[in-house]
């Protein structure tokens, strides 16, 4: 009977996440990559206030690390016309850029040229 009950609620919470999810991709604040879920409070803030925010949700400052988690970023991009902060960091070599937690970058989707910022990106 515990087992039965168990898979009850098991199965109650998933229809609730099923419909929570419905409900943010209505809103375009979620889309999801890989089994990753990229989202956005649709909202302007600068970086170190995005990276708070992100971590108080229990997530990180999203970073492409294929062409369908960049598609994912990308669709926040053309819908809310506006940039977003990536979780990747200028090295201590000019030019050359990681991740936040200094690991190397294994996929990057730039323009020839790009980032020219000169750290403003």
């Amino acid at each position: 009977l515990a087992g039965t009950e168990n898979g009850d609620i098991i199965h109650q919470l998933e229809h609730r996440i099923s419909r929570l999810e419905g409900v943010l991709r209505l809103n375009k604040m979620i889309t999801e990559s890989g089994g990753k879920i990229f989202a956005t409070n649709g909202k302007k803030a600068d970086f170190d206030v995005t990276l708070e925010k992100c971590k108080e949700a229990g997530g990180s400052i999203a970073t492409p690390r294929n062409p369908g988690e960049n598609d994912a970023i990308l669709y926040f991009v053309k819908y809310f016309n506006t940039y977003a902060y990536l979780g990747i960091k200028q090295s201590l070599i000019p030019g050359k850029f990681q991740l936040l937690n200094g690991a190397p970058l294994s996929y990057t989707n730039w323009y020839s040229n790009e980032p020219s910022g000169k750290g403003e990106e």
